[in-house]
């Protein structure tokens, strides 16, 4: 687990770790930093980091599989875009095959 960084860095650095084509959800990132209460935070950090291209905050989606976080990114289907030239199917805002794309740093980063 990362440790001795603010909630927000933590974030940013298991953000980071999601691979290309995969997904989670902002409580899977919570519940693995020990704060499971705290998937609003985590989305919160992600609203905060669109400035800083090495956090891919458009794989971070609600435990549904929905984009809803889009509206924080510019343009109208910017995040759409991005999972899309990922692979990632996506109808009506929701993540085709979520189960079968979603990477839970809780059993991913053992």
């Amino acid at each position: 687990m990362v440790k001795d960084l603010g909630f927000f860095e933590k974030v940013y650095q298991v953000t980071a770790l999601i691979p290309y084509g995969r997904v989670t959800s902002y409580g899977a990132i919570a519940n693995y930093l020990g704060s499971p209460k705290s998937a609003r935070m985590v989305g919160w950090a992600m609203n905060a980091s669109h400035n800083n291209p090495d956090v891919p905050a458009h794989r971070v989606v609600n435990r549904k599989g929905l984009l809803t976080g889009k509206h924080h990114f510019e343009g109208t289907n910017l995040m759409q875009q991005l999972l899309e030239s990922e692979g990632v199917k996506i109808k009506e805002n929701q993540i085709q095959d979520f189960e079968k794309l979603f990477w839970d740093p809780q059993k991913e980063l053992i």
